[in-house]
Formats: structure tokens, sequence, C-alpha cells
């Protein structure tokens, strides 16, 4: 099947999700779509247990997409600037300890604690893996997705600071915890090549030469944008800024997407004040249907990942206690810095609460679960991965809104 048949057969299916979720069961769009997904992979085990070559041919026909590779290798880009361009600066400014802190020092504290919970419960249950192996699951795990969280949060009348705060985290951290990832998995993969100060360079390499290579990026398109009054034209640079940024940076060995979080701030914010109101009309309705046709796509073959996943009753026992200790930890990961001479004045319990709730897995973990290599216990984690985003999305998705207002009510 080629690359073309298989790209229209995804934006098929997620249409007819999409129609089926909007007109019948009306439930968020991206919950919506990976629900009627999940029903489908569902249908097909049953199909399956009747016609086994059925089974076979659709998981066959699905581990032919790389997940991983079109997800952090095209998809992600695009996602991440259509979220950034849509930060206001001076919200950001006022929030950045709080964003800063909690996409850095809690997404740390975040991966080793996991990693530590996930070793010994592993241990527990008789199944004792290498405890590097529990740190590369901690950090895969530990990013939260603004994807599915933002739409819902929104229709909850919440402040524009904690929304500020929920966006702005989720985007850098996606950024953080995918540097964090990559350094363990360069450990994991040649331990006795690493030493400590090799590893914070690699780190500081990756995170901040991608947020110095982005803005830099970032303010090139926006003097050469003050030049010209062509909508056209500026919707086309900002496509080559994700395009040919993205790669580039990836060339030059930094991160990704840091880059393009700030490259897209910064033509948010600076960049439109030189647009006119029919140049910005255009590249945000233009940015607006990139993410909206991507995300369906991705949470379509999120939901469709169910054909590959190892169902194996002790992993998917594991995987339930193992949303209990993230949700514990992501509390504690928010509480630790919430607590800081920095931010005390910020962040009350409440937003904690929120922010502990509203942290939904997606699927850039699962996308870095698939990136695993075999020899690295692939099948638990991604197994384990898939029962967190499920839940995270269909469960915390579903009531996020509702604990946000109950909250907000209290307060």
């Amino acid at each position: 099947m080629t690359l073309y048949t298989t790209f229209s057969a995804l934006i098929v299916l997620a249409a007819v999700f999409a129609y089926v979720n909007y007109r019948f069961i009306k439930l968020p769009p991206v919950i919506g779509l990976m629900v009627l997904a999940l029903l489908t992979s569902l249908i097909m085990f049953i199909m399956g247990a009747i016609y086994p070559p059925s089974l076979q041919a659709a998981t066959e026909l699905l581990s032919k997409i790389d997940f991983t590779e079109l997800l952090m290798g095209s998809m992600l880009s695009f996602m991440l600037f259509a979220g950034a361009i849509h930060i206001k600066l001076e919200i950001l400014k006022k929030e950045r300890v709080s964003v800063i802190l909690y996409s850095t020092i809690s997404t740390i504290i975040s991966t080793f604690i996991i990693g530590i919970a996930v070793y010994y419960l592993l241990i527990l249950f008789q199944l004792p893996k290498q405890f590097i192996y529990c740190l590369l699951f901690g950090s895969l795990i530990s990013p939260t997705d603004p994807i599915a969280v933002l739409g819902i949060l929104k229709s909850s009348k919440i402040s524009k600071s904690l929304e500020m705060i929920i966006s702005g985290e989720s985007l850098f951290n996606d950024g953080i915890a995918v540097v964090i990832f990559l350094t363990i998995l360069q450990v994991a993969e040649s331990p006795a090549d690493f030493k400590f100060s090799d590893i914070l360079l690699l780190f500081a390499q990756e995170a901040f030469g991608g947020l110095i290579f982005g803005t830099v990026l970032g303010y090139i398109c926006f003097f050469l944008m003050r030049k010209i009054d062509n909508y056209k034209v500026e919707v086309l640079m900002t496509l080559a800024v994700v395009m040919g940024g993205y790669s580039f940076a990836n060339f030059i060995h930094v991160s990704g997407p840091l880059a393009i979080v700030a490259a897209g701030i910064i033509i948010g914010n600076h960049g439109k004040d030189e647009m006119s109101d029919l140049s910005i009309q255009y590249l945000d309705k233009f940015w607006e249907m990139i993410d909206e046709t991507l995300n369906a796509i991705l949470f379509v073959l999120i939901g469709l990942q169910l054909l590959l996943v190892t169902l194996h009753p002790k992993y998917i026992l594991i995987g339930f206690i193992t949303i209990i200790v993230l949700l514990i930890t992501r509390y504690i990961s928010l509480f630790i810095p919430s607590k800081s001479m920095l931010m005390r004045a910020n962040v009350t319990s409440k937003t904690i609460l929120i922010l502990t709730w509203g942290g939904l897995r997606g699927g850039i973990s699962i996308a870095l679960a698939l990136s695993l290599k075999s020899f690295m216990e692939k099948d638990l984690w991604v197994t384990l991965t898939f029962v967190i985003v499920a839940f995270s999305i269909l469960v915390q998705g579903l009531t996020v809104g509702k604990v946000a207002k109950k909250l907000n009510a209290k307060g």
C-alpha cells in the first residue's frame, strides 16, 4: 500500500468518525474520534474470532504505518506550531515561572518517581525489568497533551492565567520530555559510553539549543513579514518555518519541538502585530484547519493502535495500577515546585488539582513507546502506555471540564 493510499484511508476514517460523532454521539471531537476508533478495533477483534484472516489483514495493514515517524517526524511540528501561535506573550510572561518550573522540574520529578514506582511494581508482579528501562517509561509517560484538554477547559470558563499555565506547560513539556527521553534512550543503548557530564551536555544542547534556534527562526520570519502584506506569502512562510525549521533542528541536533514552539510564539505575537486583519484571519483559519485535521487523524490512529497492543491480563492490571501512581505522581510533581518562593503567591491548591486531573496523556507517549527497541521490553511499555492514554483521554478528558467547574464554584 502506498503512502497516499494509507493517508487517504485515514482521512476517510477520520471524516466518517467525525460525522458520526457530530450527528449522533456528540462527544468532544478528539474523544469521540478515539471512542469510535476503539469500537472499530473491538469489532475487528470479534470479526477476527469468527474469521481470523480479517484481523490478520487489518493488523498487517496497521503495522505498516510507522506511528512514531508519522507523529514525531511530521505531524507534531504542525500541531505544536498551531498551538503556539495562539499563546499570548503578555500572559505567558506573567505565568512564566509556573510554566518553566512545571515544564522542566515537574517533568524531571515525574520521570524519576514513576520510574522508581514502576520498577518496584514490576518486581511485585514478578516481572522485574532493568531500572533504566523503567526510567525510560517514566520519561515517555510524563509529558501531558494539550490537544485533548484545551478545548474542554475553554468551555469551563477557567481564568486566562490558568489556561495559559496548562497550555504553556503542555507545549513546553512535550519538548522537554522528548529531550529527557532521548537522553535516557542513548544511555540505555550504550550505558558504558556515557558520563554524567555527557548527559547534562546532551540535555543542554537539545533543550537550550532548540529554544535559541526557534527564537532566532521566529524573529527572522517576523522581520521578513514586516516587508510584505500578502496573506498567501505569509501563510507560506509559516509553513516554511514549521517544515524547514523542524528538519534543520533535527539536522543540527537540537530539539525540534522546542524550536517550533519558540518560533510559533514569536510569530503569533510579534508577527501578527505587523499583519493586516485579513492576513491574521487567513493565518488563524489555515492553522486551525491543519490542527483539526491532524488531530482527527492522530486520535483515530491512537484508537486503532489497540489492534497492535499485547492484551496480556497482567500487563493490563499493572497499567490500571500505574494510572493511580501517575495521578499521585502528577500531583507531587506539581506540588513541589508550587511551594517554591518563586511561585508561592501564584498557584493555589485548587489550581494544582485542576492541573493534576487535566494532565492528559496522548499520542506523544504512544509514539515514544513504539520507538523503543524490542530488547527494551517494548511490548510491556506499549501496553501500559496504551492503557494509561486510553483512561486519560476517555475518563479524565470527559470529566476535566466538570472538575474545573466544580472547583471554581467552590473557590
